[in-house]
């Protein structure tokens, strides 16, 4: 059984109600090719009945399990835990995917009435006295069941689900921690919301040639074609990442990119109904009442428990030994940028004057990027129109792990931009469904992300088999979902196109999953390794055979020019550590607020931030990834909360890992590929992950070939 977003416990019975299945296409037998949920039927009103009907059969699951006369043992207790929920689980999946990808005012309204009963669900499951009994009894004599590696793992990672779900609390203190949860699901959602607003109701008009000074055609294009989707004249900005940040990049206007600039990092900070400041503190306070109830000193220390870093001091040591490095190439950067600039403001250039701004670091880098090392992003581009990068991803898949996806376009999906694609293996068998959604649109959250309509497992018997109806109910339907600003052609930046790889590489660790339970698919590892297979794949993208394989001029169809391939491998170091400082800022903000001890957070928690930062030496025109206040990794979930270090964790990793590629001889080596399929992307949560990794690499990671690909060793220039 997987929970993420569920509802109350209700009494009641096994099978689902004829009457309620008959007038609500959730409930219904989903006869789509692959069990595809039936979109074009969906309303908005259908998720709560169908929610509701699907937890009272959950329960009378979960109920048989708790009650069952025979004595606990493995497979009528934790096997059987780990198949319930089947109908709950693909219903619940199917409303976090349109809400997160295809929402409307309806579908919201109805998320914000289940926030808080969806959370009553989980801690109905994981506080059930009876059934937490017989897991527990099951776990305090794990050693002489018998058990293989795999059925060990899961019985371990279902107590410690149970035991950090507050089944070990008693009384007034559990009933207090369900519902800390509840309230902190609910606050959450309306975070979520509200970041959502701020993104979709922004533009910045461009009414004339004036305004629009500086951008090139891809730009310009993208602009024009926001507008038209928004029913507006001329070309806007908005605060989609792949259009705002060319615009403060290319636009000469200084005075425009500072009101976009402002618009991006002020989300979540404007006074009224939407205003995420005060929601933060309550985020917060809520927290660090959990993490006392579970006998913490923070959040963070309750969080970190169950990481491969395993505490506070595992993190800051790893922070701190990045965060001083950066900060020095960071100053290096800075006083390039202040050289150009200061060499155009000789000449009288429009802009030039000044101090340096957050809204001018972009403009600057690319000029110094044109000038120092030959580079311009409207010369690079081109080469990376979108179609070409998926061809690109599917093609590295194929020659490391046998993949072949085959375009379906004629299965039913959410949204006319989702393309379908069946997944086989070398021998030619199913392995699963991958759905990949592009494109920026005002329903559509911002950021990258990979989720899923159905997690690989072959625990299928009995009652989730009956509930499934389809053949394929054990193979996976993995989803990417990107937000590139829509072009005739759409055409990538080198950072767009390794997200694209990125997230691709999140989505091979869906779909090539190869254990038996639910709970140990895919993704579902430790926060700190979830990142190594998405990570790791984005190094394929700048391997110079696939840049001249698929980096084609999207006109001309010539390759990608090797000189130009050449200058791009000269210029990959440079502003790294502008990169380098806005991501570590954030995840030192990030540990600092949730490693409070305090019951009341900070008033202010902006100016909280800001000290911080400079007290920690941030320079002024760099700026941080993320402000609290759209902080979504932290506050739409508890996610990423006390985690947003995992980025550079899992970096450890994936810089050492891909050496071992370079060390076989190449990218494709088929040995070295082999063991990274079978160890990091099919194993799951099946095996530890220290474990996993060492099988893979053979030792520990190291963290010098980090610190090298970002140009951090003081004997390696930038």
């Amino acid at each position: 059984m997987k929970i993420d977003p569920t509802l109350p416990a209700a009494a009641g019975g096994g099978a689902t109600s004829s009457a309620a299945a008959a007038a609500n296409p959730l409930l219904q037998p989903w006869t789509a090719p692959h069990g595809l949920p039936p979109f074009a039927a969906i309303r908005p009103e259908h998720f709560e009945p169908a929610l509701l009907e699907a937890m009272r059969v959950h329960r009378a699951e979960l109920a048989a399990i708790a009650h069952e006369s025979a004595p606990a043992d493995f497979g009528n207790t934790v096997a059987a835990f780990d198949r319930s929920g089947a109908l709950l689980d693909r219903v619940a999946a199917t409303f976090g995917v349109l809400n997160a990808s295809a929402t409307s005012e309806a579908l919201q309204a109805v998320q914000r009435v289940l926030a808080a009963p969806l959370a009553a669900h989980r801690n109905a499951v994981y506080m059930d006295a009876a059934l937490f009994a017989r897991v527990d009894a099951l776990h305090g004599r794990r050693g002489s069941l018998g058990l293989d590696a795999q059925a060990l793992r899961l019985l371990e990672r279902v107590h410690l689900d149970f035991v950090r779900s507050g089944a070990q609390l008693q009384g007034a203190q559990q009933h207090r921690y369900a519902a800390v949860m509840e309230e902190l699901a609910a606050l959450t959602t309306r975070f979520a919301q509200n970041v959502l607003h701020d993104e979709s109701s922004y533009v910045l008009p461009l009414p004339d040639a004036a305004a629009t000074a500086g951008l090139p055609p891809f730009v310009l294009d993208a602009a024009r074609r926001a507008a038209a989707e928004r029913g507006l004249p001329g070309a806007v900005i908005t605060l989609s990442r792949s259009l705002v940040v060319p615009f403060l990049t290319y636009s000469t206007r200084r005075d425009l990119r500072e009101q976009a600039w402002r618009a991006w990092v002020g989300r979540g900070e404007h006074a009224g109904e939407h205003d995420n400041r005060e929601l933060v503190r309550a985020i917060l306070r809520l927290r660090r009442e959990q993490a006392a109830l579970m006998g913490c000193a923070s959040y963070a220390d309750h969080a970190l428990v169950d990481t491969m870093a395993g505490s506070r001091a595992a993190v800051a040591a790893l922070l701190d030994e990045v965060w001083p490095r950066a900060l020095v190439a960071v100053q290096r950067e800075e006083a390039l940028l202040e050289e150009v600039r200061r060499a155009a403001a000789a000449t009288g250039e429009p802009g030039a004057e000044g101090r340096l701004e957050p809204w001018d670091w972009r403009f600057w880098a690319e000029r110094v990027r044109r000038e120092r090392f030959a580079v311009d992003d409207a010369e690079v581009k081109p080469y990376f129109q979108l179609d070409n990068v998926v061809a690109a991803a599917f093609d590295c898949a194929q020659r490391l792990f046998g993949l072949r996806f085959t375009p379906r376009d004629d299965l039913p999906v959410y949204h006319p931009d989702v393309k379908a694609y069946e997944v086989h293996d070398g021998a030619g068998a199913l392995v699963g469904l991958f759905l990949q959604d592009n494109f920026a649109r005002a329903t559509k959250r911002s950021g990258a992300w990979m989720s899923s309509l159905r997690w690989q497992r072959r625990n299928l018997a009995g009652a989730a088999a009956a509930v499934a109806g389809a053949t394929h109910e054990g193979l996976p339907i993995i989803l990417n979902n990107n937000n590139f600003a829509r072009g005739e052609p759409t055409l990538l930046s080198l950072d767009d196109a390794r997200t694209l790889f990125h997230e691709f590489g999140h989505g091979l660790h869906g779909l090539l999953s190869n254990v038996t339970y639910g709970r140990l698919s895919g993704t579902q590892v430790l926060r700190d390794f979830v990142e190594l297979p998405s990570q790791i794949f984005e190094h394929w993208i700048t391997e110079p055979e696939v840049l001249q394989r698929h980096a084609r001029h999207h006109r001309t169809g010539e390759p990608i020019p090797a000189a130009l391939v050449e200058r791009l491998a000269r210029a990959r170091r440079f502003n790294q550590g502008y990169e380098t400082v806005r991501y570590t800022g954030s995840a030192i903000t990030d540990m600092a607020v949730h490693s409070l001890t305090e019951a009341e957070p900070p008033a202010d928690l902006c100016a909280f931030e800001h000290e911080l930062l400079v007290a920690r030496g941030l320079p002024h025109a760099a700026g941080v990834n993320h402000r609290f206040v759209h902080f979504q990794h932290l506050f739409a979930s508890s996610g990423y909360a006390a985690g947003y270090y995992v980025y550079l964790w899992a970096e450890v990793l994936d810089a050492d890992g891909y050496d071992a590629f370079a060390e076989a001889g190449g990218p494709f080596d088929g040995a070295v590929a082999r063991r990274l399929h079978q160890h990091i992307y099919s194993s799951g949560n099946s095996v530890d992950p220290g474990a996993a990794y060492r099988a893979f690499r053979g030792r520990d990671a190291s963290v010098t070939p980090l610190l090298r690909k970002r140009g951090l060793l003081a004997d390696e220039p930038a």
